[in-house]
């Protein structure tokens, strides 16, 4: 009797490793199914939370005070358009379009103007080095505020790029279905006209 209530507590906890397994797998699912929607908001969260952290002026006087040379404020707003037309062309394509059509071509020419303009914003940024700053700190945050931008931009056009072929894959095994499931019937039809 007691080594059947060892092989229920071992049953049991099979089945909580079995129960964590599949949770745990279809959570990385759907992280991986929604991972577009999952990094346009990343997208428009991560670097407006690391300007904000970089300085604490109000949203105004950012734009009040701005010059391409020293500001800031146009990297997470160049974050927040990218995310919102990736977005929209996101929600307006459907399987055939998200295999090969637009949304991987917006996607990456968005990717590729913004991480152009990052760059260009990321020469004046670190070329005038201003003794008033002298903090580390405000260095590394803004490192890190250009590192964020390059980053979730080639995010975007990798995952554009899996979920286009996420896509193709479907229509792929669709095209396969349907032949399988077509030839037996032709087959059937060629001999039955035969006899």
């Amino acid at each position: 009797m007691g080594s059947l209530s060892k092989e229920e507590k071992s049953k049991r906890i099979l089945r909580g490793v079995k129960t964590i397994f599949f949770l745990i797998t279809m959570v990385i699912s759907l992280v991986l199914f929604s991972a577009p929607i999952l990094l346009v908001i990343a997208d428009a969260l991560v670097p407006s939370a690391l300007l904000s952290t970089l300085s604490l002026q109000t949203l105004s006087s950012h734009f009040h005070n701005y010059d391409f040379r020293y500001s800031l404020i146009d990297i997470p707003l160049i974050s927040i358009i990218r995310s919102f037309i990736i977005f929209c062309v996101y929600s307006l394509c459907d399987g055939p379009k998200l295999s090969r059509g637009p949304y991987l071509g917006i996607t990456t020419m968005c990717s590729v103007l913004s991480l152009m303009f990052v760059s260009l914003k990321a020469v004046y940024i670190f070329s005038s080095v201003s003794s008033d700053e002298g903090s580390g700190y405000i260095r590394a945050s803004e490192i890190a505020l250009f590192v964020c931008s390059y980053a979730l931009a080639v995010g975007h056009v990798v995952v554009a790029y899996r979920t286009s072929c996420r896509e193709r894959r479907k229509l792929l095994v669709y095209k396969i279905d349907i032949e399988a499931v077509s030839a037996p019937f032709n087959f059937i039809i060629i001999i039955s006209l035969f006899r």
